[in-house]
């Protein structure tokens, strides 16, 4: 079923609105809040009103917000998948047998949410404005990350690449430096190649 005028199915945005409340609760009891201050939380979350409000600079922030890090993240799962070995720390938990199997299959929105983000990009068209705006984005979310959160789950690692806080700078200088690299290594490579594709 497709409304007239609208671009995105709405068996679309039920489907997923369903599917990230049945998340949302999951995670509501076996995660801290900080949980949510994921940048893959927030494309999952932000995703919702992208669907229903149909908004290309919305889902066009959220695309080059994670489209770089999903990547790597299906890599590194399919990768240890298929051959056993491990890729990178990013998909350590999801081969974690003290993990819940259900806990862990919820993750596999990592899968689809590139695709569903990508599609949308492509359906709605890409805004420009999506680079200046993530990055504002990411210039808040960031600091609340590093005040809010426990440096042990080193949410969007702000305390250090990897699994744990970093120790060669100052914690506070190093958070700094990962403001400039989340919009020049991640967000401008994507901004650039969905301009180049889709313009």
């Amino acid at each position: 079923m497709e409304l007239s005028g609208t671009l995105i199915p709405l068996w679309v945005k039920l489907a997923y609105t369903l599917f990230v409340c049945v998340i949302v609760a999951v995670y509501a009891v076996k995660y801290s809040p900080g949980n949510f201050l994921w940048f893959s939380d927030i494309a999952l979350l932000g995703a919702v009103p992208a669907l229903w409000l149909e908004s290309s600079l919305l889902a066009s922030m959220l695309t080059i917000g994670v489209l770089l890090p999903e990547v790597l993240w299906n890599l590194g799962y399919f990768g240890q998948l298929l051959t056993g070995k491990r890729i990178s720390g990013l998909t350590d938990y999801m081969f974690d047998r003290g993990r819940p199997l259900y806990l862990r299959a919820l993750s596999l929105f990592h899968v689809f949410l590139p695709v569903l983000l990508l599609w949308m990009v492509i359906r709605l068209g890409y805004d420009t404005r999506a680079l200046p705006a993530q990055t504002l984005l990411a210039w808040i979310v960031l600091p609340l990350t590093y005040w809010l959160t426990d440096p042990k789950l080193n949410v969007n690692w702000v305390f250090g690449p990897g699994s744990g806080p970093q120790q060669r700078m100052a914690p506070l200088l190093y958070l700094v430096l990962l403001m400039v690299i989340f919009p020049v290594l991640i967000y401008l490579p994507t901004h650039l190649l969905l301009q180049w594709l889709l313009h």
